[in-house]
């Protein structure tokens, strides 16, 4: 004899996920077509609580984008996301984002210049190589939030 499970149980053993899928941070992330690194930080972010959507932009047209959007060009990397006011520039990891998210300073946003290797969507972090994250103020100048140590 076949058992039926009650379609109540199944939505409820659904809502977590689905709670989980509600609660998602939306992040705009501006790239360049077909850039893998680029992907990748995307996945580390849906894995982190975010929905990222990308759009890509050709190389001159990300760059004014950058500067437009307060980052400075010593702060450049591959790519640009926008959440909830704030830009994120580079292989920032998610848990800065949401601390960031979390804290709302006045600040233009968060970057991870160039593309340390290990850092989130750059190679595996047990072999990561030491890099700071940097808070972006309005006028442009820029204090470490946080740093990461090599492995």
């Amino acid at each position: 004899m076949k058992k039926y499970i009650p379609a109540l149980t199944i939505a409820l053993a659904l809502l977590p996920a689905a709670q989980a899928i509600a609660e998602a941070i939306p992040i705009n992330v501006r790239k360049t077509n077909g850039c893998g690194c680029c992907l990748s930080w995307m996945k580390h972010l849906e894995e982190n609580g975010f929905t990222p959507t990308g759009e890509d932009m050709f190389g001159g047209s990300l760059v004014r984008f950058k500067l437009d959007n307060g980052v400075p060009q010593r702060m450049v990397s591959c790519h640009t996301a926008l959440v909830e006011g704030y830009v994120i520039e580079g292989h920032v990891p998610a848990s800065d984002i949401q601390r960031l998210l979390e804290e709302r300073p006045d600040a233009v946003g968060l970057a991870v210049p160039g593309m340390p290797y290990g850092s989130p969507g750059m190679g595996p972090e047990d072999e990561r190589e030491a890099y700071d994250v940097f808070l972006i103020r309005e006028d442009g100048s820029t204090e470490v939030y946080t740093s990461y140590t090599g492995s």
